[in-house]
């Protein structure tokens, strides 16, 4: 019997360390942001291990790009949760961002040390091809749990459209969910109520020295409110640590964002660099306490809920209103990395040769990652 992810376990020892050790694993390995992230749990977690349904696996998104904050370490604490209780949430969420908060960590020493970040274009050119393929199948999959009618799959249509038009993501999600909301009641849901749906984020002006307690609040609100992609990240860190305080560099910045990007895990990583180049290593400690806290605090207070959204006959088709625009921005994105990483045709031959072995074999995701790197290493040594 496959295991029910809304109804949490003992949390056991067995089941946290598999836990641990899943997510563990994943956080080495996870290349690609969010998308990819989401579509190697789906792999590893739903085809190869069963420890959930797509079905679940599409309420967990849907529910986890409701609230802020990073959405795939948000997705590593609610599948913690789901196979391991209170204890898997942390557990699933800590073993997921360590790696990448290690890793950044030497980094951010090394720059602050010799001034400059590795170099790994060739790495990157040959691993993002083959998480293209594994997002596309992740998509492909989930598209029977997420699509349940014409009106969630005009849903999810739409919600590619306006994404990549550039409108809110949280305006999508929620009015994704009001439309088959209404719809279930025989209702017709006015264009013009989305347009209050906006959230305006202002952010406190603060001067002074770079003391550890107003850096970590900084980051407890950045990591409270931010919702979209990386360059929503970007234009919060330049607001308050460029713009207002000045404690770093527009360069600096720019550098820790692409750390974020070309370490595996959550961009959200970006924080502990920023931390060390404001505060060295406890401002790096509070840095990344401070944003990663609001995502274990609202999974913790929305995983819940779940089950009560879920087994509602009126709220239902809220959440498969949501779940089937969180597709759509997945398929944004998808679209979004598409045009940017297959623009040669070495590259869209790694991509067709990845869906061709994923179709074929259905091989671990490590061994993908690894042979995506290989390709990318070996083409910039031939070339």
């Amino acid at each position: 019997m496959t295991p029910d992810p809304q109804r949490p376990r003992d949390g056991g020892g067995s089941r946290l360390l598999e836990v641990a050790g899943y997510f563990l694993r994943l956080g080495f390995i996870s290349f690609g942001g969010p998308a990819a992230h989401i579509a190697l749990m789906r792999r590893d977690l739903v085809q190869r291990r069963k420890w959930l349904s797509d079905a679940e696996f599409v309420d967990l998104l849907g529910i986890t790009n409701l609230i802020p904050g990073p959405n795939s370490t948000e997705m590593s604490m609610q599948i913690g949760y789901g196979r391991a209780g209170w204890r898997g949430l942390w557990i699933g969420g800590l073993s997921f961002i360590g790696p990448a908060v290690m890793i950044v960590l030497v980094l951010a020493w090394g720059y602050v040390r010799w001034g400059s970040t590795p170099v790994g274009e060739a790495f990157i050119w040959g691993i993002q091809p083959l998480i293209l393929a594994i997002i596309v199948e992740a998509i492909w999959g989930l598209r029977t749990a997420a699509i349940k009618g014409w009106v969630t799959g005009l849903t999810a249509i739409a919600s590619v459209g306006l994404a990549i038009a550039g409108v809110n993501e949280l305006a999508i999600l929620l009015g994704a969910g009001l439309l088959p909301l209404v719809a279930s009641v025989s209702r017709k849901l006015s264009v013009s109520s989305l347009s209050g749906l906006v959230p305006t984020v202002s952010l406190a002006a603060g001067q002074g020295e770079r003391g550890l307690a107003e850096l970590f609040f900084v980051f407890l609100k950045i990591g409270g409110l931010l919702y979209g992609s990386g360059y929503v990240l970007f234009a919060f860190l330049e607001d308050e640590f460029v713009s207002r305080r000045a404690w770093i560099t527009h360069q600096q910045l720019v550098d820790a964002i692409a750390v974020g990007q070309f370490t595996p895990g959550p961009l959200f990583s970006s924080a502990t660099f920023v931390g060390f180049l404001v505060r060295g290593w406890p401002g790096a400690g509070v840095a990344t306490a401070g944003i990663f806290i609001p995502s274990f605090l609202l999974v913790g207070l929305t995983r819940p809920l779940l089950p009560k959204l879920r087994g509602s006959r009126r709220l239902a088709p809220f959440l498969d209103g949501v779940n089937a625009a969180a597709i759509g921005l997945m398929a944004a994105v998808t679209l979004s990395l598409g045009s940017e990483v297959l623009d040669e045709p070495a590259a869209i031959g790694l991509f067709a040769l990845g869906a061709v072995v994923l179709l074929r074999f259905q091989p671990n995701s490590v061994w993908l990652v690894l042979g995506g790197a290989a390709a990318g290493l070996t083409r910039a040594l031939v070339t």
